[in-house]
């Protein structure tokens, strides 16, 4: 049989729609009862239950997951790639106390491999699932000639809704004396990866399957680890502490991603506050520990380029700090106080 000619120019369109076939049962776990209509419509249709909240509010954001998918095609892992987009782009609308909706992906590449699209799409699933989110639509774009053989990028856009009485605000509700709990993160989770590999593959002269001793695994599976969500945690958080009808106990969250504990935790600050983080509160991961030492970056920058081991920061009023703390470490997830809050001009200081 002849191969078409747009095939042959690089574009299966075939090819695309039978791997696209599996679709219905990769996203089947990711499905809720406000989904309208069925995969691969020109539209996604989610009904949104206005009911649950007094004045809905609906949260945006989008993002992609930079140069860790260098990783990703220099081991040949494509499982986690997907998962690690959904749980940043939960993360960033979780910080306003929102909860996920729906989700939708982009994927362009060169050439449509069927298992590299399979492993993403089942990421992007296990996410949404893990967050209570409908994967409701996507694109996949064949583009010969416009990316290198063997490589892909991938963003993804949510959609959130709070209610506009409980959203979280902490320019408006962070006092001096606030304390910053810090919540454990896996490891580099989406961020830093451009300097990260500079120093393992160009500085230390490490491949991605070498084995490291400090890490107990190879440095590309310890870079590929999975972007932790804190999604349901925030949401238990807030539905246990900040009661309707009284001062708030959870005041604010900053998702440490690109720029670190410097540029981040301002984001959620007061003009006349400052966030001062502690050095040394918290259980470093080894990876960091062995950035810190072998990379030969000052110390001050790892702390705006790196999250350090902490992925998201709570700002809570420092009566019920013990109390919020317990209820996290319950939950499952590491934690410390790391710092406090304290008069100043609206920056975060590492002391």
């Amino acid at each position: 049989m002849k191969q078409k000619a747009y095939a042959a120019a690089g574009v299966d369109i075939d090819l695309g729609n039978q791997v696209k076939s599996t679709l219905p049962q990769l996203l089947a776990s990711t499905h809720r009862r406000e989904v309208l209509g069925k995969v691969g419509g020109f539209g996604g249709l989610f009904a949104l239950n206005v009911k649950k909240h007094r004045q809905p509010v609906l949260v945006s954001s989008v993002d992609g997951v930079g140069t860790k998918l260098k990783i990703a095609f220099a081991m040949d892992r494509h499982d986690t790639i997907g998962e690690d987009l959904v749980n940043h782009c939960v993360n960033d609308i979780a910080v306003l106390g929102a909860e996920p909706l729906f989700f939708l992906d982009y994927l362009g590449t060169g050439k449509l491999e069927p298992h590299v699209f399979k492993e993403i799409i089942a990421g992007f699933a296990r996410g949404c699932a893990a967050n209570n989110c409908a994967l409701i639509g996507g694109e996949t774009a064949q583009m010969p000639g416009f990316y290198q053989a063997g490589e892909y990028d991938v963003s993804g856009t949510i959609v959130g809704v709070v209610d506009k009485t409980r959203m979280l605000n902490g320019q408006k509700t962070v006092k001096r004396g606030d304390v910053l709990i810090g919540i454990k993160a896996s490891g580099l989770h989406t961020n830093g990866y451009s300097l990260a590999r500079k120093i393992f593959f160009e500085t230390l002269k490490l491949k991605p399957k070498s084995k490291v001793a400090e890490l107990g695994n190879t440095i590309g599976d310890e870079l590929l680890k999975v972007h932790v969500t804190y999604g349901p945690l925030v949401q238990k958080l807030v539905k246990k502490f900040n009661k309707v009808g009284q001062a708030d106990t959870v005041k604010s969250f900053a998702h440490i991603t690109g720029g670190g504990f410097v540029d981040n935790l301002p984001r959620v600050l007061p003009a006349k506050l400052d966030a001062v983080v502690r050095k040394g509160t918290w259980d470093m991961l080894p990876i960091f520990r062995m950035i810190q030492a072998k990379g030969g970056v000052d110390e001050a920058e790892l702390y705006q380029v790196f999250n350090m081991g902490i992925g998201m920061v709570a700002i809570v009023s420092a009566d019920q700090a013990n109390a919020a703390l317990k209820f996290i470490r319950g939950e499952k997830h590491d934690a410390w106080f790391i710092g406090e809050i304290t008069q100043g001009t609206g920056i975060c200081r590492v002391e």
